[in-house]
């Protein structure tokens, strides 16, 4: 197949100075796989980070605000300085209850809404373990315990006995390993409980679970739900919280208004409850992004630089190009094409070179709970990279490329 002329001018610009080509290639190469990388690992560092939230938290939590401590005032909302009669109340007497009126219903309710993919009831109880002399405190989670692994997977946790069993074991409990290490017990051993409100219980170990989080390990414990109400000297229809996740965790701001709309209590997203742990994504994300975002543009002042050498090298072949005939479009395209070669060559190694450093984290054991690196290889950046490698390319191509359209034969030719 026959090539257009200015196809063939421009490969012929490309192969005469194949080192300076192959420098400007390389350039976008290394901008793009820095490019890959480095959003590569912003992705799955963020990945972990929220899937390490998740392993404890909810995508949403719909629960009573507590209000025992706001002031009651009568007569005037500005009290005293609008003539009303301040009415102050002692938090201490005047104690609100936590609970979720109806909280059944509330749960089937969340349950039957679009988006909603788990749903559960919770009681969270301050005790204390003991085993002889030995005491620790910590706080136990009143559950279906089945729901509750749907939400956060409680089963991948766990390193002896069956979570399973708290089903049928009406005073089983399981444990963290830090509160079994402390309290030197084991699977199916009895320990008493002694709950804030000072009920005693005598409870079964019937599973033991590591987060390899040390403060969840140390404190924490799942019992029934019908057991963490009972340590707390409430009725079978006491229930603090619902946890609720979605289908994107990302959209879960989107349902609050729904759920509050819904239920008629407070609803807390998890990037509400986790606000550190978010902006610590997002300074990773701007940080590293900034650097690839750097390289690539360093890239591309590579190429321009090229090519304004080789229009400054060669005014005296595009005035001849000119005064054959040829116009300033067609100039622009030569040169354009000569960037966007370049552009396609630094992409396509990018890419491939860009699964070198990924695939090499990747098989690097951390330890814990984390496993592996957590990196891979993201098909969906490599093509976002391959795009803006491009663009911005055609940019450090076409700036230079209008300087040559722009060049006078008779200017040239008087020289």
């Amino acid at each position: 197949m026959k090539l257009s002329v200015n196809i063939e001018i421009g490969l012929t610009h490309l192969l005469s100075r194949k080192r300076q080509t192959l420098v400007a290639s390389l350039g976008v190469t290394v901008g793009i796989a820095m490019y890959i990388f480095m959003n590569s690992l912003t992705l799955g560092v963020n990945r972990y980070s929220d899937n390490a939230i998740f392993k404890n938290a909810p995508h949403l939590r719909v629960y009573k605000e507590d209000e025992m401590s706001k002031p009651i005032s009568g007569g005037s909302s500005s009290g005293s300085a609008s003539g009303g009669l301040p009415v102050i109340v002692n938090p201490k007497i005047s104690n609100t209850s936590l609970n979720l009126v109806n909280p059944l219903k509330l749960l089937k309710d969340i349950q039957s809404q679009k988006g909603i993919t788990a749903a559960a009831a919770y009681v969270t109880a301050n005790l204390f373990y003991t085993n002889g002399k030995s005491q620790v405190n910590g706080v136990a989670s009143g559950v279906n315990i089945l729901e509750a692994n749907a939400m956060f997977n409680i089963e991948s946790t766990m390193i002896d006995g069956d979570l399973r069993s708290l089903v049928n074991t009406p005073n089983g409990i399981l444990l963290g390993v830090g509160i079994v290490n402390k309290l030197n017990i084991k699977l199916n051993d009895n320990i008493n409980v002694i709950s804030s409100v000072g009920v005693v219980k005598l409870m079964k170990v019937v599973g033991i679970f590591k987060t390899s989080f040390a403060i969840t390990d140390k404190t924490k414990s799942y019992v029934s739900l019908a057991t963490a109400q009972q340590l707390l000297g409430q009725g079978p229809n006491y229930v603090t919280d619902i946890y609720v996740n979605v289908a994107t965790p990302a959209l879960a701001p989107s349902f609050v208004p729904l759920l509050q709309n819904l239920t008629g209590y407070t609803v807390e997203d998890w990037m509400v409850a986790n606000e550190t742990a978010v902006a610590g994504s997002k300074i990773r994300g701007i940080m590293l992004g900034g650097i690839s975002w750097a390289i690539l543009l360093v890239a591309a002042f590579g190429i321009y630089n090229i090519l304004n050498m080789t229009i400054t090298q060669k005014l005296n072949d595009i005035a001849i190009l000119k005064a054959t005939g040829f116009s300033g479009r067609d100039v622009i395209r030569i040169f354009v094409l000569e960037a966007l070669i370049m552009g396609f060559i630094g992409t396509c190694l990018g890419v491939a070179l860009s699964l070198v450093p990924t695939t090499a984290l990747a098989h690097i054991y951390i330890g814990a709970d984390i496993g592996y690196f957590p990196i891979r290889f993201e098909p969906s950046i490599a093509l976002k990279g391959a795009i803006i490698g491009m663009i911005v390319t055609f940019c450090a191509g076409y700036i230079p490329a209008r300087r040559a359209a722009k060049v006078d034969p008779l200017a040239i030719f008087r020289r």
